[in-house]
């Protein structure tokens, strides 16, 4: 009778190891397909200047959409600042990298240098992001016409 308890015991350990070990394998796969990238436009667009300087950001790019942009310290004034920031960033919030390249981004009227300042340092930044697209290049195959008699 001990025998039987033990033996079971033990094959119960066993099979939720088991099944420990596979939703931890699952857990991890779709951590690793998951990829975040944060560009820091401070060096690759240094020469990007808003009214009194430059305006480094952070663009936090996850699974290929734009998660956050945040403004680094900087020497704008911070009431114009906010004005660009509340206008220009909420238009890349959430939109993929290749939309965020064609967008065509409304400024702030009244900061309007510090507007196009960010506008062009997260144009760069994108420019940065990598390609998380898993799309196959298209085939193209020649069409052929069949002559009818």
């Amino acid at each position: 009778m001990k025998k039987t308890i033990i033996i079971a015991v033990i094959m119960l350990l066993v099979a939720s190891t088991v099944s420990l070990d596979a939703r931890t394998k699952k857990s991890s796969k779709a951590k690793s397909a998951s990829t975040t990238q944060v560009i820091y436009t401070g060096d690759i667009a240094n020469k990007v200047i808003g009214y009194n300087s430059t305006t480094p950001l952070n663009i936090t790019v996850k699974n290929g959409v734009i998660e956050s942009i945040e403004v680094l310290p900087n020497q704008e004034t911070p009431s114009y600042l906010k004005r660009a920031k509340d206008k220009v960033l909420p238009q890349y919030i959430g939109k993929t990298v290749a939309e965020a390249k064609k967008l065509n981004a409304d400024i702030a009227t009244g900061a309007t240098y510090t507007s196009e300042a960010l506008i062009k340092n997260i144009q760069e930044g994108l420019k940065q992001a990598k390609s998380t697209s898993t799309k196959k290049k298209a085939t193209s195959k020649k069409k052929t016409s069949k002559k009818r008699r």
